[in-house]
């Protein structure tokens, strides 16, 4: 992994105007932490060799928790942030790689932004030294004073809104935080520290998509943008729908594994692996759709290596490989096929499992068990079978 370009998160604030129990950036949006979604979209633009998560003190645990949770593999570390902003991304750069040119700087709590536009922001640092990404000011401004009254409209024609993300030099990056200190200037955002000391920062236009979520109504507007980024917005081609079946015989004196959970039962299903029928339906679902083939390509029964190996690791190496072709799973849909035993008590931990192992939450992912009334080989109880739909989008 190249370290010429690495990305800092500053998620280090508190978010009080949100009025929530938690810090902004771990509260749910569509099901996952608000910061989970700012790092896949980091984590899919490639031109990055790292991402450096800065946090508040008291919980860099949990953010390394969820980073194994959802199998974040871009994260070069977790460091506990400051006070101020300006504090955390200083943290946050201190801790970078010595090989790293071009830091790019993008909030946490903006989890939209489009992927395209983080590598604009790169492309301009390269050529001139420095580029935020902004949007020009569309509505009339007033100067408001004290008493609430105006006291005059202001020229909007040059006025642009900053948002992030912003890319630098690291060298200049570090040179306007030694000047910040000397001075005791505070800066708002990165653009300001280099406008200190006289460095040029060029604009790239910007998305009215990339929200920062810093208000409740914040939220609403985020889940209807995501809801119409994943229904609307993306090409036919950038959603697939794949579809999984497998079937294992049941045999005595072997485990009964569905979804990474041994079931207790008097008969185990036969296989070269755990024989996880389940998770390897929903692995055949992920490979057809990101046109990968079947599970027998990539594992196949004659390789020692794969023999009783736990499916979800299979599993996790599908998901792997469709990450590296562009694609993360919206949502599964799996039926499990047995008469015996009953499954219900086991679909909850089955489902955190699957979760786990696709770097999704487990929201987007539903697994039922049914029986066929006795009938066929599943109602005779000789053997179990799962089918799984999925549905893959592409980033």
């Amino acid at each position: 992994m190249s370290s010429l370009a690495v990305a800092i998160v500053p998620a280090a604030g508190t978010g009080s105007r949100m009025g929530l129990a938690v810090p902004k950036q771990f509260h749910e949006l569509a099901g996952l932490p608000i910061l989970i979604h700012t790092l896949r979209r980091l984590e899919l633009v490639e031109e990055l060799g790292g991402i450096v998560v800065v946090v508040p003190a008291g919980h860099r645990a949990q953010v390394e928790e969820l980073v194994s949770r959802y199998r974040l593999t871009r994260i070069l570390g977790v460091v506990a942030g400051g006070r101020l902003r300006q504090d955390s991304v200083k943290a946050g750069l201190d801790s970078l790689p010595a090989t790293t040119e071009i830091v790019l700087v993008h909030d946490g709590a903006r989890p939209l932004v489009p992927v395209a536009l983080i590598r604009a922001c790169l492309r301009e640092a390269a050529k001139i030294g420095a580029a935020m990404a902004a949007i020009p000011v569309k509505d009339t401004l007033k100067a408001v004073a004290e008493d609430g009254l105006i006291l005059n409209t202001v020229d909007r024609q040059q006025l642009w809104q900053a948002q992030t993300p912003q890319a630098m030099r690291t060298d200049l990056l570090q040179k306007a935080f030694a000047a910040a200190a000397q001075d005791g200037f505070v800066g708002t955002d990165e653009a300001a520290l280099l406008e200190h000391i006289n460095a040029p920062v060029s604009v790239v236009p910007g998305s009215e998509r990339n929200i920062k979520i810093t208000r409740p109504e914040d939220l609403e507007l985020a889940e209807a943008l995501l809801m119409h980024e994943t229904m609307h917005c993306q090409p036919l081609a950038g959603l697939r729908v794949g579809h999984g079946y497998d079937v294992h015989a049941l045999v005595p004196e072997r485990p009964l594994v569905l979804g990474g959970v041994t079931i207790p039962h008097h008969l185990g299903l036969a296989g070269h692996s755990d024989a996880d029928v389940l998770t390897h339906a929903l692995c055949d679902a992920i490979l057809g759709a990101v046109g990968g083939g079947d599970i027998g390509r990539h594992f196949p029964d004659s390789d020692d290596a794969y023999k009783g190996i736990c499916s979800l690791r299979l599993l996790e190496q599908v998901v792997e490989l469709a990450a590296q072709r562009g694609y993360m799973l919206v949502n599964a849909d799996i039926t499990v096929v047995a008469q015996r035993p009953r499954l219900a008590d086991f679909l909850p931990q089955i489902t955190a499992n699957l979760a786990t192992a696709c770097r999704v939450s487990p929201t987007v992912i539903n697994c039922k068990a049914t029986t066929t009334e006795k009938l066929g080989f599943a109602g005779r109880e000789e053997g179990i079978a799962a089918y799984a739909v999925v549905l893959m989008e592409s980033k």
